[in-house]
């Protein structure tokens, strides 16, 4: 890493860090539990319609089916488009009572939900830890901007008001970062990657690092092999088998970025090369 790559990436680190380390605090992959999992509900015994959406992604079906044990730490949701990742963490999102638009409890009290969100999230029950209750806050990448309007006429009277849409989509996300995942806590991110260069999502590493050593637990739904690295994590590989465990080394995530980065001519000739002639003039 470069001079200028290293600062970028300390600044980074500490635009978006504020949870402050802990004596004796674990590794990524820690011994502390807030949500056991996610369980079929006794009042949804008749299972899902398989033929509805969501039902109809594996992986989805799969947690509505047989649920989902959660270990400490941070669990890594990767696959393609398609595979369910942003289905599975909104369903989750809504088990917990957060709006599946984002935010925390507390915006879970407003009518932001849209008719095409999951609604599955109610055959599922949360199995917390007893006596644990913690922050919880939903981080969904694809509707920051919803999320920045309502914290912008609702606001805290805790905070100094907020001018979210004057930033850029990547500043606005690490002010969310900064000022909402910033406490131990229950998190759930939804491609918190996709507005963030690749030195701040090294910075997104370290932080989601250092909430498991605080003994936080998230839920991350990703396609960046940098933010499926994080040390410890628990990795699952979602595809029409369901939800899978998987190692980072064998990911198809990771061998297409190696492979492209070691060549990209060997990938883009077949998108690129040119048309026959005799189809040009069709």
């Amino acid at each position: 890493m470069s001079a200028t790559a290293g600062f970028a990436f300390a600044a980074t680190k500490y635009m978006i860090y504020c949870v402050g380390k802990a004596n004796g605090a674990n590794d990524a992959a820690g011994g502390t539990r807030l949500v056991r999992g996610f369980r079929p509900s006794p009042s949804g015994a008749n299972g899902p319609d398989k033929d509805k959406w969501p039902a109809t992604v594996p992986a989805a079906a799969q947690l509505l089916r047989e649920g989902l044990d959660l270990p400490p730490g941070i669990t890594i949701l990767v696959g393609e488009n398609g595979s369910g990742k942003s289905t599975v963490v909104e369903m989750m999102a809504e088990a917990y009572e957060l709006n599946p638009q984002g935010g925390s409890i507390i915006a879970s009290r407003q009518p932001r939900v849209r008719e095409s969100e999951p609604g599955a999230g109610q055959r599922l029950v949360v199995v917390r830890e007893p006596g644990r209750h913690a922050w919880a806050y939903f981080l969904r990448a694809d509707t920051m901007h919803s999320l920045y309007t309502y914290l912008e006429q609702n606001p805290s009277s805790s905070r100094r008001p907020e001018r979210l849409h004057e930033l850029s989509h990547g500043e606005g996300f690490l002010q969310i970062l900064r000022t909402r995942v910033n406490q131990p806590g229950f998190y759930l991110m939804d491609e918190p990657d996709a507005p963030l260069s690749f030195v701040a999502s090294l910075g997104l590493v370290a932080l989601l690092h250092d909430l498991a050593r605080e003994h936080s637990q998230v839920v991350v739904a990703t396609h960046s092999p940098i933010v499926a690295a994080v040390p410890g994590a628990h990795i699952l590989e979602l595809g029409d088998w369901g939800m899978r465990p998987a190692r980072w080394a064998d990911l198809d995530l990771v061998a297409s970025w190696r492979g492209f980065l070691e060549d990209p001519q060997l990938y883009l000739r077949y998108l690129l090369e040119d048309e026959p002639e005799d189809e040009r003039g069709a």
